[in-house]
C-alpha cells in the first residue's frame, strides 16, 4: 500500500500544528516543550517519572476540525477541554493519522499500535495484539479489569484480536450500551430513544452483525447493579448515545475500579447527517464529558491521583477547501487536514499547561500506555511518548 503522507501533506500538517500551538498559547499562556520539536527527539532525562496506576482513554470521536474548536471562533464549543482541561496537562499539537480514515478501524488502530486495515464495516476483530491483551498477559490482571465501552455495534469484536499468542482470554471486556437498551426495548424503538439507537451515521443502512456478545441483558444490568427497567429509565432521562455511554462507565468505575478503561465519544459524527448544528451540538456535549470524566476521576478513591487520562480524536474531517470533499459533513478525502489531529493527556507526573508540536502517531499511545502500566506492547508501531513518562 502506498503511503498517503507527501511531502506536501508533511508540510501542511506542520503548519496546522503550529497554527494550533500559537492559539493555545496566547489563549492559555502554555508553555512549549522546547527539547521535543524534532522528529528525533532525544531522551528527557529531567521529565517526572510517571506515577500512573491507572489508565482512562478517551476518544473524542467522530471526527472534528480546526474550525470548531481550536480557533478564536471555535473555542466556544470546547470551554472545558481549553480552560479547564488543558491547564492540567500536556497537549500534543501534531498527530499524523495515516491510516485508514474509518471509525472502527481507526480505533482499532489505536488500541493496538499497528495500523489495521480490515474493512472499516466488517465484524471482525483487529489483526494485531490490542493493548487489553497486552496488559492482561503481561500483568496477569482479571478480567473484569479492563473495559471498552462503545456506542456503536460495529465496535463489538474491538476489544481482543485474534492474534494466536493473546485473543479473547486475554481480551477487554466490551459494552454496547445501544445494544442493551435496544434489547430491554424490545420492539419500541421509536419515540424518546430513537436519538439513543441511530447505530451508523455515515451508512445509515448498514447494520453490523453482532457476534460474540459477552453478555446477556440479564448479566449486563447485573454487571451494573440495576435492573433493566432502571437501566431504561435512565436512558429515557438522557440526551444521546454518548451521555448512555458516560452513564455506563460511570457505574464500571464504581463497582469494578478497572485498571484500563476505553471509552469512545460518538455524538458529533451525526456530521454525516448533514446537520451543522447537530454537529456542534455533539462536539458541545463532548468536550462537557470530558470534564466529567476527569472529574469523576478525582473523585473516585480508587482512581484520584492514580490515573492518566488521554483524549484524542479518532482523526479529523474534510475541509471546507478540499475537493472531493464535503467539509464538515465526511472525512472522505485523507487530506492533511483530515490525518492531522491531536492529543491532551493529564495525570500524576504529566506536566501541566505543557504544549508539544513534534510529530507523533496514534500508534504512540499504546506503547506509552505499557511503560506507564508496566506491560510490553511488543507487536505495536508506535514508541513510547518520554514527555508524558
Amino acid at each position: 500500500m502506498a503511503d498517503p503522507w507527501t511531502v506536501n501533506a508533511g508540510e501542511i500538517s506542520a503548519a496546522v500544528s503550529r497554527s494550533r500551538r500559537e492559539f493555545l498559547r496566547s489563549l492559555t499562556g502554555a508553555a512549549c516543550y522546547q527539547p521535543f520539536l524534532s522528529v528525533s527527539a532525544p531522551q528527557f532525562a529531567s521529565a517526572p517519572k510517571s506515577r500512573a496506576q491507572r489508565a482512562i482513554v478517551v476518544t473524542f470521536g467522530g471526527g472534528c476540525r480546526d474550525e470548531e474548536i481550536l480557533t478564536p471562533h471555535g473555542q466556544q464549543n470546547v470551554p472545558y477541554l481549553l480552560r479547564e482541561l488543558l491547564p492540567q496537562g500536556t497537549f500534543f499539537t501534531h498527530v499524523e493519522n495515516r491510516g485508514i480514515l474509518g471509525h472502527y478501524v481507526a480505533t482499532a488502530s489505536l488500541t493496538t499500535g499497528v495500523y489495521e486495515t480490515f474493512d472499516n464495516f466488517a465484524a471482525v476483530p483487529p489483526q494485531s495484539p490490542t493493548v487489553f491483551e497486552y496488559f492482561r498477559k503481561d500483568l496477569k490482571r482479571p478480567l473484569h479489569d479492563t473495559w471498552v465501552v462503545a456506542p456503536s455495534n460495529g465496535f463489538n469484536r474491538i476489544g481482543s484480536s485474534d492474534h494466536r499468542a493473546f485473543g479473547p482470554g486475554y481480551g477487554a471486556q466490551v459494552v454496547l450500551p445501544k445494544r442493551f437498551l435496544k434489547q430491554a426495548l424490545a420492539s419500541n424503538t421509536t419515540g424518546d430513544y430513537a436519538r439513543l439507537l441511530q447505530d451508523n451515521y455515515e451508512t445509515p443502512l448498514f447494520s453490523p452483525q453482532v457476534e460474540g456478545g459477552r453478555f446477556s441483558l440479564d448479566e449486563f444490568t447485573e454487571l451494573l447493579n440495576l435492573s433493566a427497567k432502571d437501566f431504561v429509565t435512565q436512558a429515557l432521562t438522557l440526551s444521546s448515545a454518548d451521555e448512555l455511554s458516560f452513564f455506563v462507565a460511570k457505574r464500571l468505575m464504581r463497582r469494578y475500579a478497572p485498571r484500563l478503561l476505553w471509552i469512545t465519544l460518538h455524538d458529533m459524527d451525526v456530521a454525516h447527517a448533514g446537520c451543522f448544528s447537530l454537529y456542534i451540538e455533539g462536539i458541545q456535549r463532548t468536550d462537557r464529558l470530558c470534564r466529567e470524566i476527569w472529574r469523576t476521576i478525582q473523585s473516585e478513591p480508587e482512581y484520584a491521583g492514580k490515573t492518566a487520562l488521554f483524549i484524542l480524536p479518532d482523526f479529523g474531517r474534510d475541509s471546507d477547501g478540499s475537493i472531493g470533499g464535503n467539509g464538515f459533513q465526511h472525512h472522505r478525502t485523507g487530506d492533511a487536514l483530515s490525518r492531522t489531529t491531536w492529543m491532551l493527556a493529564l495525570g500524576p507526573g504529566i506536566h501541566q499547561n505543557r504544549v508539544v508540536d513534534r510529530p507523533i502517531a496514534p500508534l504512540d499511545v499504546v506503547p506509552t500506555l505499557g511503560a506507564m502500566l508496566g506491560f510490553d506492547a511488543r507487536m505495536a508501531r508506535g514508541k513510547p511518548l518520554n514527555e508524558l513518562l
